[in-house]
């Protein structure tokens, strides 16, 4: 029987690609990429060549059970997204889930992603933490900002550059303009940034200045005073509280 090896790869710069990854994508017997012509830059960097297949979202739960069978043959298969560690927020899920299923032996490698090292430069509590991935494009996203409203752990997002203004503003009006916060944008690539403050303060910031790149959002828990004014508000129908 084969392995399933998950693989990470730099979220930009290619000297984040370690050792072992590398040996790892050489030896496999097959690479399940994202992407193939990402993936086949990254690959030509480092002078791989073994055999590339497409495996993404919207292929998946076609391509897993054929890739399962390739591991019950005994086939060493490896897993790489475009950047950054499959299954998170990336294709991955799936097909480890079914290759569990199957008794295979699945092996994630560490490395690259992105939001690890956009949590611990937040300057915001990092010892625990809740990550959310991407918030609903339209459909259940206030929704889903309430419920994280009383969350007194830091909470970390990715957000696309087009869409970060609108999710500050929103977010500033459900966890409350003074919530502190930290946008870092192109991680591990030259111009990487964080801008750190309040939303209200990043709202400005992002107003005049237009947001590039990926971008990873971290925002601080609420504390124990935000939770008993919530609380408060949904009691009284959700009516402001006069300042305290």
């Amino acid at each position: 029987m084969g392995t399933l090896y998950i693989v990470p790869t730099p979220v930009g710069n290619m000297e984040d690609m370690t050792m072992r990854a590398l040996r790892v994508l050489k030896e496999a017997d097959l690479i399940l990429a994202e992407d193939t012509r990402t993936s086949g830059i990254l690959l030509k960097h480092f002078e791989i060549s073994n055999k590339l297949m497409s495996h993404h979202k919207f292929n998946e739960h076609g391509t897993s059970a054929s890739v399962v069978q390739r591991l019950l043959a005994g086939a060493n298969v490896a897993l790489i997204s475009d950047a950054g560690t499959p299954g998170i927020s990336d294709p991955g899920f799936f097909l480890v889930r079914e290759a569990v299923k199957a008794g295979v032996t699945v092996i994630t490698l560490p490395g690259p992603t992105a939001f690890v090292p956009a949590l611990v430069s937040s300057g915001l509590p990092c010892d625990r933490f809740v990550f959310e991935g991407f918030l609903p494009p339209k459909k259940g996203r206030q929704s889903r900002l309430e419920a994280l409203a009383q969350e007194t752990r830091t909470v970390v997002f990715y957000e696309s550059p087009y869409r970060l203004l609108k999710t500050l503003q929103q977010m500033a009006e459900v966890f409350g303009a003074e919530r502190m916060a930290s946008v870092c944008r192109e991680i591990s690539k030259i111009h990487e940034e964080s801008v750190r403050g309040t939303l209200a303060e990043l709202v400005e910031h992002f107003t005049q200045t237009e947001p590039r790149g990926e971008i990873v959002l971290v925002v601080a828990g609420a504390d124990a005073k935000e939770q008993k004014r919530h609380e408060r508000q949904q009691r009284k129908g959700a009516q402001p509280d006069e300042e305290e």
